[in-house]
């Protein structure tokens, strides 16, 4: 991830939290971007994130608290989205219309719907969009589905991300963060059960029949939610949570042996126990901030290539996740304010 390119592709990201720290972090270091804007609600917060990020023999990123002057400023190639949930949908339909890449983070939206739409848009302004999801652009992610081929055939595969949220202790002291917010679309499936819908419908497709279940915070958010995918030959369960930690793990179940995965989210550590054989590891570490490198080399080089295969495995696999997503939250009962009457 180190190739340098003779033109760098100009970043404009809107956001200033860790997220946003780690993916500026990662994509500078690919050498195929350099941020030359930023947006935040204040001003003074902007310049010091701008600040915070300024690249050596660069100047300091240009600062935004207008979201449509950031969409039209001829300094921006492409925007990295790390706003709130419910943000997603109107921010990245505004930059698309303003021929700007956009990579946003996940989930794209609340209604899968949207998702196919802005697909849709992106392809009639010829530009690239795409979800900052680890699992679909990790250098390792092949090497899943090799293992999923050595095990089989699959009759179960658990799915699951438990991790005890860092905002949980202020919400219990009567706090109420954007995280437990319903108003911001978010709670534990559409924060962490995200990413076990992705290997869910990346390897068997979608289900015939879905099971959802939820737990329900003070204020609407779901602290838990639990599912189970019914498909002709398997059964897919798929846990999340943001009030515990979990430490089993997820793993896939074949008459051959089974496919160990700490990490759903990064996919590292995953181990291939095939019965009666030593026990092999696939995949090792890395650091944060070079995981999501891999998102945004993988995004510049669709920029410059072109959608190619890849691409178009990147998009259908988004729009099952985000119809799945929305099918689980109807079934479990988590309602958003852009459901209306539809659930």
């Amino acid at each position: 991830m180190d190739e340098q390119h003779e033109e760098k592709l100009r970043l404009g990201v809107i956001g200033s939290g860790w997220i946003a720290d780690e993916m500026i972090h990662g994509a500078v270091s690919t050498g195929c971007f350099t941020v030359t804007a930023v947006y935040s609600r204040t001003l003074q917060r902007a310049q010091e994130f701008a600040e915070k990020h300024r690249e050596p023999q660069q100047p300091v990123p240009r600062c935004f608290t207008d979201l449509e002057e950031m969409a039209v400023s001829p300094d921006v190639d492409a925007v990295y989205i790390a706003s709130p949930n419910v943000c997603h949908v109107p921010q990245t339909r505004l930059f698309l219309q303003n021929g700007k890449h956009v990579l946003c983070e996940k989930p794209l939206a609340a209604r899968g719907q949207d998702v196919i739409e802005l697909y849709r848009l992106a392809e009639e302004k010829g530009r690239i969009y795409m979800e900052a999801i680890m699992m679909m652009s990790l250098p390792w992610l092949e090497e899943l589905r090799w293992a999923v081929g050595k095990i089989g055939p699959v009759s179960l595969a658990k799915f699951d991300y438990c991790q005890y949220s860092s905002k949980y202790d202020g919400f219990l002291a009567g706090k109420n963060p954007n995280i437990f917010n319903p108003a911001m679309e978010t709670g534990a499936l559409m924060d962490l059960g995200i990413y076990t819908v992705y290997p869910a419908v990346w390897l068997f497709g979608e289900p015939q029949g879905i099971t959802a279940s939820a737990n329900f915070l003070p204020g609407g958010a779901d602290g838990s939610t639990a599912a189970l995918l019914q498909y002709p030959d398997k059964l897919v369960v798929l846990t999340c949570s943001k009030t515990g930690q979990g430490e089993c793990g997820s793993e896939i179940v074949g008459e051959k042996g089974t496919l160990r995965i700490p990490s759903v989210s990064t996919l590292t550590d995953m181990t291939l126990c095939l019965r009666g054989e030593e026990k092999t590891v696939l995949s090792g570490k890395a650091e944060k901030y070079r995981l999501m490198g891999y998102e945004a080399e993988q995004f510049a080089r669709f920029i410059r290539q072109g959608p190619d295969k890849t691409y178009k495995q990147h998009r259908k696999t988004a729009c099952q996740a985000a119809l799945l997503l929305q099918q689980i939250r109807r079934t479990a009962g988590i309602r958003f304010a852009c459901d209306g009457e539809e659930q």
